[in-house]
């Protein structure tokens, strides 16, 4: 995840608009998805046509510098459509290969005043904002040259169909004409690319070599284009900025300056009194496999039922979370389900296109990054896709067998590179904890999250851990190791050291399940390296000086038990001094993210942790600074957990608070709506999460409680076809009633401020009573969430007879203001 700096959405949603109430099963909810929020701003999201978890994923391709998703509403034109995408990354663009583009005619009927070159046809592709369409399975665009571009998928093949003006500008018959490229988003082309064009037919095949975005690997990919409309009038291919239909086979150098020379295919048409269908194909493995694809996927070209089996597609993997909006403004249900819409659109099922090994197993990819994903979008799926995600984990598994460690990230067959922890070790423990088994090897699964632990990699900068052993000797990573065994960027050592405790304790907690006693005790033990970073008379100040007023924070260690100072808030969101806080050799001992902010990244700990801070008061003081003094920044995602962290300070009425401070002042149903990458549906799981009012500490078996968005929700497991749901009772559409008072399951007294996983499988009933104030419910000690270390420093203060300081008159819901008023 890349930062962006401090968004307000341009537009607070109000409360008092057109709203709508009733049950349930009023809400349909595909008509309140919008692919289009995160458009704009740097959310980077695909918006287009695509199934879920797709390999074929088709949309319009501009030239923003934010075109990661392919598609932007930022005033950038069109340079082509293409079907294949990522969604949400940050970095270089990944993917877009073989984009085609339209004309309604050559200038003079002259191919040679057709514009090739991606860089210059572009002038061509501008469109205005209110002509995109975009619903599940279709994507639609009209460019000001009167060309409608619309596009639905399959699983491996899109189509297109083209609609162009009758007449071109001087009022003679159009010759429609579409090229095809050999060109990708990134400009990445590595060698000779190749393209042919039948003459008869007018099919296009053709492939290309590309980088891999975000590691250092390179894949080929195929192509199969046909058409399907008006006859043909002629074909050839294109090189550079000239064409020709008398050459019909072109292989194309990268060239010596860095850009690969444009080159590819086209067709023109006699006519445009039809449209004209494309059918693009795609592979992994060869162009015959790519024609395969299309041919049996889109046999007929039968664009409306194409795109209604997409529809539908989408319509069931939503269909386990329904609401009673509780008269919510709409917007609510739009930010809700499209979050739910997005955490479906990545990781890519690419089962049976794998052309590096073969082995029946399904095999996933765009796991782009797991740093990302393992916080709340993959835990989302697990409760409402559990089918995908055992295949995901056994993808993982797969891709451990075959190259030898599971990734961090992986992208288009190659090993990504690593951002901080072995957090496939998170995904796969989630996964095991939360009773996932479907075709699953589970003794291998945990035979490579061991590996992870205990052998390090000789590239540790793309998969595995690197310094393990100084991890081992001096429990924990030093700055400026000495590592002789491996290699990867010498830096991060408290990011490193504090994801690593936590990659231990989710391997203990797979042992203790699997009842190997021993493992469980020594991964404990390791889990609690965290410690060894902490310096308890450390001090935190400003960029001016002055004294956050707070002491004792993680700091870099050497191997001889030294210390090295970093700024605590260094790497936070504000920090204007241009630190380099990524993979670069010069960055800084925490990942994209600050001390201040780590200092709370120890989920498995946190009764020792406000401890360290002083006591639960002390750590909310510390918690309410991190947020309110903007430290941390809700567009990336260590900030997730860090919302709903009051939870273990007995506090979560001020979890449920937050929550409503960041929902929807940094998340809006605007096109600039999120504030920062959506990172393949992270954004996007933050989002369903905490607006269905559970949130996932991931890697246990816990969802913290807070007061959903909506009157009631209702999650049916496709496991085991139970329907869990939550109610609220007095609940108030303008949200000043979020704190729960009390609460029951299935009827009886509830105190516990979590629940677990066996309530979405065994279909419980959570019913939540709300007021205005927070109360004593969840408070006590024994209702607060499992720690390794005991909660103490309490002083009893959470017995039952406590009154709780009402602080309603301090932080008053202002929704059309700017949020709950924190600054």
């Amino acid at each position: 995840m890349r930062l962006y700096g401090f968004h307000l959405g341009s537009i607070v949603l109000g409360i008092t608009a057109a709203s709508r109430g009733g049950s349930a099963a009023d809400i349909d909810p595909l008509s309140y998805v919008d692919q289009l929020i995160g458009s704009r701003n740097g959310g980077n999201i695909f918006p287009g046509a695509t199934l879920p978890y797709g390999m074929a994923k088709a949309v319009a391709d501009t030239t923003s510098g934010s075109n990661q998703g392919g598609f932007t509403l930022d005033g950038t034109p069109v340079s082509g459509f293409s079907a294949l995408h990522d969604s949400g990354t940050g970095g270089s663009p990944s993917l877009g290969n073989f984009p085609l583009f339209p004309y309604a005619s050559c200038p003079g009927d002259d191919i040679n005043r057709c514009d090739f070159p991606k860089k210059i046809r572009a002038a061509h592709g501008k469109f205005n904002d209110s002509s995109v369409v975009a619903r599940p399975g279709y994507f639609s665009i009209t460019l000001d040259t009167g060309i409608q571009a619309e596009m639905t998928t399959t699983q491996h093949a899109a189509l297109f169909r083209f609609t162009f003006p009758t007449t071109d500008g001087e009022g003679n018959a159009s010759h429609p004409l579409i090229l095809q490229d050999l060109t990708d988003l990134s400009d990445s082309r590595q060698d000779n690319g190749t393209v042919s064009v039948d003459p008869e037919t007018g099919r296009i095949t053709g492939s290309a070599r590309f980088q891999s975005s975000f590691s250092q690997g390179r894949y080929v990919a195929y192509f199969c284009s046909d058409f399907s409309g008006p006859k043909i009038l002629d074909n050839g291919i294109f090189a550079n900025s000239r064409a020709s239909t008398d050459v019909k086979n072109l292989t194309i150098s990268r060239s010596i300056n860095g850009y690969p020379l444009p080159g590819g295919a086209f067709v023109r048409f006699e006519s445009a009194e039809t449209a004209v269908l494309a059918r693009v194909g795609l592979s992994f493995l060869s162009s015959e496999q790519a024609c395969l694809n299309a041919e049996s996927e889109i046999p007929d070209y039968n664009f409306d039922e194409i795109e209604k089996t997409a529809s539908d597609a989408w319509g069931q993997k939503l269909s386990p979370i329904t609401v009673s909006a509780g008269g919510v403004n709409e917007e609510y249900l739009k930010n809700f389900y499209s979050g739910i819409y997005r955490t479906m659109v990545n990781p890519q099922n690419y089962t049976g296109e794998n052309p590096l090994w073969d082995n029946g197993e399904p095999y996933f990819d765009s796991f782009y990054c797991l740093w990302d994903s393992f916080r709340s979008q993959i835990p989302f799926l697990t409760i409402t896709d559990p089918g995908p995600v055992a295949q995901m984990i056994r993808s993982l598994i797969d891709t451990y067998k075959y190259e030898g460690w599971l990734p961090d990230c992986r992208m288009t067959f190659s090993k990504g590179y690593t951002q901080g922890g072995s957090n496939a070790d998170v995904v796969l423990a989630d996964a095991f904890l939360k009773g996932i088994t479907d075709g699953i090897d589970w003794d291998v699964g945990y035979e490579a999250v061991v590996k992870d632990a205990e052998v390090e990699p000789f590239d540790w900068s793309s998969n595995g851990r690197g310094g393990l052993d100084s991890w081992k000797s001096l429990g924990y990573i030093p700055v400026q190791d000495f590592d002789y065994k491996g290699f990867g960027t010498v830096t991060r050592s408290i990011s490193r050291t504090l994801e690593y405790s936590y990659n231990d304790f989710t391997i203990s907690q797979m042992a203790r399940k699997l009842n190997n006693t021993s493992d469980e005790e020594k991964y404990l033990r390791s889990s609690e390296n965290w410690k060894s970073l902490y310096k308890s008379d450390q001090t935190s100040k400003f960029a001016n000086g002055a004294d956050t007023g707070f002491v004792g924070f993680f700091q870099p260690k050497y191997m001889n038990s030294t210390f090295q100072y970093q700024d605590p808030l260094a790497c936070s969101n504000i920090d204007n001094a241009g630190t380099i806080c990524s993979l670069q050799n010069t960055a800084l001992e925490t990942f994209e993210s600050s001390i201040w902010e780590y200092g709370f990244f120890v989920p498995h700990n946190q009764g020792d942790l406000i401890t360290l801070y002083g006591g639960p008061s002390q750590f909310v003081r510390r918690l309410d600074f991190l947020h309110d003094s903007n430290i941390t920044y809700i567009g990336n995602e260590p900030a997730f957990l860090t919302v709903f962290q009051y939870h273990y300070a007995g506090r979560p009425g001020l979890s449920t608070r937050r929550a409503h401070f960041y929902i929807p002042r940094f998340f809006d149903t605007t096109p600039e709506g999120l504030p920062g990458n959506d990172d393949s549906g992270a954004m996007g799981s933050f989002v369903a999460f905490s607006m269905m009012g559970l949130f996932p500490n991931p890697g246990q078996n816990v969802y913290l409680i807070s007061a959903p968005f909506f009157e009631g929700v209702n999650i049916t497991s496709p496991l085991t076809g139970k329907t869990a749901t939550i109610r609220n009772v007095n609940f108030d559409p303008t949200y000043e009633a979020i704190y729960i008072q009390s609460a029951t399951l299935n009827g009886e007294p509830y105190t516990k401020n979590w629940i677990d996983h066996s309530f979405f499988t065994e279909g419980k009933e959570l019913i939540l009573t709300l007021g205005r104030n927070e109360s004593t419910w969840g408070t006590a000690v024994e209702d607060l969430p499992p720690s390794l270390g005991e909660y103490t420093g309490f002083n009893g203060t959470f017995s039952k007879k406590r009154t709780v300081r009402n602080i309603g008159s301090r932080y008053v819901p202002r929704f059309g203001k700017g949020g709950l008023g924190f600054n």
